[in-house]
């Protein structure tokens, strides 16, 4: 039995089964905190820019972008599958170095709509999606990330895998999905290694590759059902030889969904450590950021390459500068999106404290990676005193999990300002109760 037909018996002999209770409510959390991220990232570029080069797309068909506007299913998926990446506020599987919620959701909502589909079909849906791209993301593993981005290649198969649900495809064409996913699957890490618009774009791409790869699968499109595992399959070409029968052993038993890092930060997450280490280690000394000499900071590879911009210009490079978060998090208190605003950005006490900032690879927590995702940060004072703290994991990992309260905050900080803080908190009312709604499309239009 090939990789593809064994994650297609997941998902159609779950669709007999009840979803577990727990799956049910960490389904919905991933569903808010989407769209926490999608609001804000819907009024600025490139989602605003697609909206321009996608019109011919727009304004007709049942599925709707994130202020309401009509648009085609394919048009839907990949405009807020881009939106709800571009602020860099959307959720982590950390085991796969992925970004599931962007392209998965984008597609399971899109498609939902645009078929009338119930909440609880929409959740099972991004359920099957977590559950079959969290996997495959985790066994391609770090050797994958050295050159791809996982939230555009491994979201594919998300989107494939949640928009094939909500077709109810029988084992055969959700096979097929996903493996015409497979070969669709693209998305660089040098795209975001200088200022651009394409690391958004990736998730989107993923949203609406997957959408079209279920939608084919449907009418009868059949893929090569051994592109994963095969001598010439993705494994192989883009990996160094997953152990495939690790990637299935769990499923249906153990929901990767109910693991997810929400982000208390608006950035890269392979920064969070180091802010939350920093911020540790300050309060430890009990001193302000003009009180500080030096600042050395330990931590993963990726951490230092990812975030590697030295003299952040604009708010992309400043989302990938673990120099300027870290000091504007010292400087100011946190790393929100006012941390991006032009002003902020020339701030010049956060810009002489970052001169101060050393970082560097740590091998201990560099071995750990992608499990762990740690930083070892130290500061030293002006009147001589130091503190070293080591933070074994981020706010909003699954082991220092936000609550729903914490969940449901950041969802009002970053929505309200878009869309008024009274439809802002009726909409996160709704999406608890998701479950309940006989008609995504009529209730989320």
């Amino acid at each position: 039995m090939y990789v593809v037909e064994k994650f297609a018996d997941y998902a159609t002999g779950s669709r007999t089964k009840p979803i577990p209770a727990e799956a049910l409510h960490h389904a919905k959390r991933a569903v808010i905190d989407w769209y926490a991220a999608l609001l804000p990232g819907a009024v600025v570029a490139p989602a605003t820019l697609f909206e321009k080069a996608l019109a011919e797309d727009l304004d007709r068909g049942n599925a709707r972008l994130a202020l309401g506007r009509k648009a085609s299913t394919r048009a839907a998926a990949l405009i807020n599958g881009t939106a709800a990446h571009a602020v860099e506020v959307d959720d982590i599987f950390k085991f796969g170095i992925y970004h599931p919620g962007a392209p998965t959701i984008a597609a399971a909502l899109a498609t939902a709509q645009s078929a009338g589909a119930s909440g609880e079909a929409f959740l099972r849906a991004v359920i099957v999606g977590y559950e079959i791209s969290t996997r495959i993301g985790a066994a391609m593993g770090r050797a994958h990330y050295k050159y791809w981005h996982n939230t555009g290649t491994i979201g594919t198969f998300g989107a494939a895998s949640a928009a094939a649900e909500i077709f109810a495809l029988d084992r055969n064409r959700f096979a097929h999905a996903l493996a015409t996913a497979a070969t669709m699957a693209a998305a660089l890490q040098q795209a975001f290694r200088m200022d651009s618009m394409s690391k958004p774009l990736h998730a989107g791409h993923a949203a609406e590759a997957g959408v079209l790869a279920a939608a084919g699968a449907r009418e009868g499109v059949t893929g090569s059902l051994d592109v994963i595992e095969g001598e010439a399959g993705m494994g192989r070409a883009m990996s160094d030889g997953p152990d495939w029968d690790k990637a299935v052993a769990t499923l249906g038993r153990e929901h990767h969904i109910t693991m997810m890092t929400f982000k208390n930060h608006a950035c890269c997450g392979h920064t969070f450590a180091a802010i939350d280490g920093a911020q540790e280690a300050q309060r430890m000394l009990g001193v302000k950021a003009g009180e500080i000499a030096r600042v050395r900071v330990g931590s993963y590879r990726a951490a230092k390459e990812v975030s590697g911009y030295e003299d952040p210009a604009t708010p992309a490079e400043g989302r990938f500068s673990l120099k300027y978060v870290v000091a504007t998090a010292l400087v100011h208190g946190s790393v929100r999106l006012a941390a991006f605003e032009p002003a902020r950005m020339q701030d010049p006490a956060t810009r002489a404290l970052m001169q101060k900032i050393e970082v560097a690879i740590d091998p201990e927590l560099d071995a750990a990676f992608p499990n762990q995702r740690a930083a070892r940060v130290a500061i030293d004072t002006v009147d001589g005193r130091s503190a070293e703290y080591l933070q074994p994991a981020r706010k909003g990992d699954p082991e220092l999990p936000l609550t729903d309260r914490d969940l449901e905050d950041k969802y009002l900080e970053l929505a309200s300002p878009v869309l008024g803080a009274a439809t802002a908190k009726a909409l996160v009312a709704k999406l608890w109760k998701l479950e309940a709604l006989p008609n995504v499309g009529a209730a989320l239009a």
